[in-house]
């Protein structure tokens, strides 16, 4: 007659860590900075046949809803000001994705007015290479961030100002 399963089958003990890692990286919202021609890859990526949905991804049109920043294409030093105030404006945590050649390395275009790299001026998370790159390299570095997101360390704890994120690696 007594209580034969206390607990029921609907119980899961976990961390608080784990519980905001998995709902972070479940629902990455990212900022469209699209400046060249890899805007158009990472517009295919969220289009129907790669279909970012199934992911949690929602392209946002405003830093202070988005919590990821794509830059896809060539930054050239007049832009670096508008990407810094865009990226200021972005609620923490805040993550970074370099799309194409250009992000990463500048390119092809080793000229006075191209910067050799967003990493110069932002924290980059992950790197995608290619001229252009494929939507599935755009995929890959999401599944890549999420990833990331998952083995960080007092997620919580940074939020309300105990402690400082890590990352487990």
């Amino acid at each position: 007659m007594g209580v034969e399963e206390p607990l029921g089958n609907n119980f899961i003990t976990t961390s608080l860590d784990k519980v905001v890692n998995w709902s972070r990286a479940s629902s990455l919202w990212p900022l469209t900075f699209g400046l060249a021609c890899c805007a158009i890859e990472m517009m295919a990526t969220g289009a129907a046949r790669f279909d970012l949905d199934r992911f949690g991804v929602l392209f946002r049109a405003s830093p202070r809803q988005a919590d990821l920043l794509v830059v896809a294409g060539t930054v050239t030093k007049k832009m670096v000001p508008v990407i810094q105030t865009v990226y200021d404006q972005m609620p923490e945590p805040r993550y970074v994705i370099a799309m194409g050649a250009c992000a990463c390395s500048g390119g092809i275009f080793d000229t006075y007015s191209t910067v050799q790299g967003v990493d110069e001026f932002l924290p980059v998370d992950v790197y995608v290479p290619g001229c252009p790159p494929r939507p599935e390299g755009l995929l890959y570095a999401i599944m890549k961030l999420q990833e990331k997101i998952m083995d960080e360390k007092n997620s919580f704890g940074a939020v309300i100002g105990v402690g400082e994120r890590t990352s487990e690696v």
